[in-house]
Order: C-alpha cells, then sequence, then structure tokens
C-alpha cells in the first residue's frame, strides 16, 4: 500500500479519470460488492463500495491505498483487504463524509490501525 491513505500506489494499474462506476470489487479471499461512488482527487482519493446483499446493503469508505491492482479489461479492484475487513470497515454516511472532520479522521483511523471500528489495515 501507499505511505498516504487517501492515494492510489503506482503498483495498482489506476488510471486518473478512469471512471469506476459499476466495476466489481474483490477482497483478498473474494467478491464483495461494485464500486457506486468513487474520487480521483489528489490525497483525497476512495472508492464507496456498495456491498449488496452480501452485508445487508451497506455501502463502505475505502481508501485508494487498500486497492492492490486494478484489471482495466475486466473492469476488477482488487483489494489488499479480506471480507472481513470489509464488514468491519466504517458505514459510509454522504451527509458526514465531506463534511465532518472527525468523522473523516475516525476513518483514516480505522483504516492505519483499527481505531474506533475494528478490521483495520495496520500502520501506514
Amino acid at each position: 500500500m501507499t505511505d498516504h491513505l487517501w492515494s492510489y500506489s503506482t503498483e495498482s494499474g489506476h488510471l486518473a479519470g478512469t471512471d469506476l462506476i459499476g466495476w466489481k470489487v474483490e477482497a483478498s479471499d473474494g467478491h464483495i460488492g461494485k464500486v457506486d461512488k468513487h474520487s480521483d482527487e489528489v490525497d483525497d482519493s476512495y472508492l464507496v463500495v456498495d456491498t449488496g446483499v452480501w452485508i445487508f446493503g451497506k455501502e463502505v469508505l475505502i481508501p485508494a491505498s487498500a486497492v492492490h491492482r486494478i484489471d482495466l479489461e475486466e473492469h476488477v479492484l482488487y483489494l489488499a483487504l479480506s471480507k472481513e475487513q470489509v464488514k468491519n470497515a466504517p458505514e459510509f454516511v454522504s451527509e458526514k463524509h465531506l463534511a465532518d472532520r472527525q468523522y473523516r479522521e475516525d476513518i483514516a483511523q480505522h483504516y492505519r490501525a483499527g481505531g474506533p471500528f475494528p478490521g483495520g489495515m495496520g500502520p501506514f
């Protein structure tokens, strides 16, 4: 993963400007959903993944650094997260996402070290 939580790693194969909406998302141990929203902003790149019925329709916010690899031909994103880590990820709350700095910091803390939500990715 990259040194910066909200940036794609150079090894991921991400091409800025690619519309990822609707692309399949795979955790390290299987399919978890599809991209519902995403951002390519510098130092603020993320995915909102719709997990569908898998975890009862929860949308989760995943930082771009969790993207391990992108298959541009098959339209699939591969994450460096397990299904369990995605299941334990903070739910995406659109009205808080951009306006509430504490919400965003809580999410960052979750992915760095487990933070206020269980199942983080570890230190960055």
